[in-house]
């Protein structure tokens, strides 16, 4: 349950917000541009074609750094994201969301969904809605969440959770780009579903970053590791193959 602020401390707590605000965007506009490049091979070696963004990478402030770094600087709708419901698939397939950040869940089919995830410490169900309404999480922990449809096994997403602001996930191209970067020393690690955990902590580096360095570089990864194709539903089980044909999950 959240309780309201009294309304008598209002006018003071308002120009602290606004001043954090104010600082937070200045930081992040004097901020460096960190770009990356991600390659992932597929069979015999060849780099494969990024049908979907599928790296994530981010920096984490080390030693006096942290201090001067906001909680989580730049435009502030970066805390809320939306993964829509569309054609039996979440649109997008990831997102990130800082540690206290929300996800919407909106279900925009002409048929019921529920979406559900049992992983990293964060287990939600939020049952079954109908076609035009939605449902948000707020993610409270730093991990990696699948996200599924009780209904739909082909229904699969990921929300990456981080305790930094320094982030991005990779594009079509295997291009990374990290705006709003102090310089100075980070922890740099990476995520993906295509890669196994020994493979992205042995990739796992301390760089710095200043004015002449900006660029991480090319990373490989061997992309040995499917995606969580079968899983099972909410209760444990396997997918019942005749349950989206049931009347109960048709047009609301």
């Amino acid at each position: 349950m959240r309780i309201p602020w009294p309304r008598v401390v209002m006018p003071y707590f308002l120009p602290l917000v606004l001043m954090g605000a104010c600082i937070g965007g200045t930081l992040w506009a004097q901020g460096l541009t960190v770009t990356g490049q991600v390659t992932i091979l597929g069979v015999g070696g060849k780099t494969k074609h990024l049908d979907q963004p599928e790296v994530v990478v981010w920096l984490t402030p080390i030693n006096g750094l942290a201090a001067r770094t906001t909680a989580w600087p730049g435009p502030p709708e970066r805390r809320i994201q939306r993964i829509i419901q569309n054609h039996k698939q979440f649109v997008p397939h990831m997102v990130i969301v800082p540690v206290g950040g929300e996800v919407e869940f909106p279900n925009l089919d002409p048929l019921f969904h529920n979406v559900f995830s049992l992983f990293e410490g964060k287990r939600f169900d939020l049952g079954l809605y109908e076609a035009g309404s939605t449902r948000t999480v707020k993610f409270d922990r730093a991990g990696v969440c699948y996200i599924f449809c009780n209904i739909h096994p082909e229904m699969g997403a990921v929300v990456i959770v981080l305790g930094t602001p320094y982030s991005a996930i990779s594009d079509t191209n295997g291009k990374i780009t990290i705006p709003g970067v102090l310089p100075g020393r980070y922890r740099m690690d990476l995520w993906s579903e295509k890669a196994s955990p020994d493979e992205l902590k042995s990739l796992g580096r301390i760089v710095t970053i200043d004015e002449n360095a900006v660029s991480l570089g090319r990373i490989q990864l061997s992309g040995s590791n499917p995606f969580l194709e079968q899983h099972l539903n909410k209760y444990g089980k396997p997918y019942d193959s005749l349950a989206p044909s049931d009347p109960i999950y048709g047009r609301p």
